[in-house]
């Protein structure tokens, strides 16, 4: 396959399935850094291969390669868990461009070591801590505790700063495939988030939601 041969050239090592079954037998025994799938395949669909992969907890980036160029089909692309979504036709350059930036986006973020200030506030991934800031005022809370529920809303936002989240995507990645039109769920936990962290919990500013598609944290 052509692009492979590009990325061998660009200096990555490439592994090639033929179909969205041996891609995610693959995906999932090697932990690649990138996966790369295109939309139509001979056995499923590259949604499928995406969904599954996440599923099953991959975190790699993930990149979907289509010839549907409308603006659901890319939400349907984000919302089954591709970090990138590239219509054809594509240059080769600009597909190496952005698997290179997804590849170095993932090796400086720790998600272990991840931090963000919310509010008055400083949020530790790793440490599974709220703290107040150095420069809040004194009627600010030392702490703020979080539920399990709550911290795995808050991690998938965190680690996607800037980023439109589909809450089908949050309800899918913390509930399970099964649920993807609860979205009352998400509704009382982003009030819950935003009343313990925002200092306008009626006025959001950080934790946003974008009416119709998701969710979003603006740092």
């Amino acid at each position: 396959m052509l692009i492979a041969e590009v990325c061998k050239l660009q200096g990555h090592e490439a592994i090639e399935a033929a179909t969205g079954a041996q891609a995610i037998e693959l995906a999932t025994s090697t932990q690649p850094d990138l996966v790369l799938v295109d939309w139509v395949l001979p056995d499923i669909s590259g949604t499928e291969v995406i969904r599954e992969l996440r599923r099953q907890g991959l975190i790699s980036p993930m990149v979907m390669l289509t010839g549907r160029s409308t603006k659901m089909d890319e939400v349907v692309g984000l919302e089954v868990g591709a970090d990138d979504y590239v219509t054809k036709p594509f240059s080769m350059d600009e597909l190496m461009a952005r698997i290179r930036a997804l590849i170095r986006r993932a090796e400086t973020e720790d998600p272990a070591e991840q931090i963000a200030v919310i509010g008055h506030y400083t949020v530790d991934l790793g440490a599974k801590t709220v703290l107040r800031t150095l420069d809040a005022p004194e009627d600010v809370p030392e702490q703020v505790h979080l539920t399990k529920t709550e911290w795995a809303v808050l991690e998938i936002l965190v680690r996607n700063p800037g980023r439109l989240v589909s809450g089908k995507q949050l309800l899918q990645q913390i509930w399970g495939p099964s649920y993807d039109s609860q979205t009352n769920y998400l509704r009382f936990y982003l009030a819950r988030l935003r009343q313990k962290l925002e200092p306008e919990p009626s006025h959001p500013r950080q934790l946003l939601t974008e009416s119709g598609m998701g969710y979003r944290f603006q740092p």
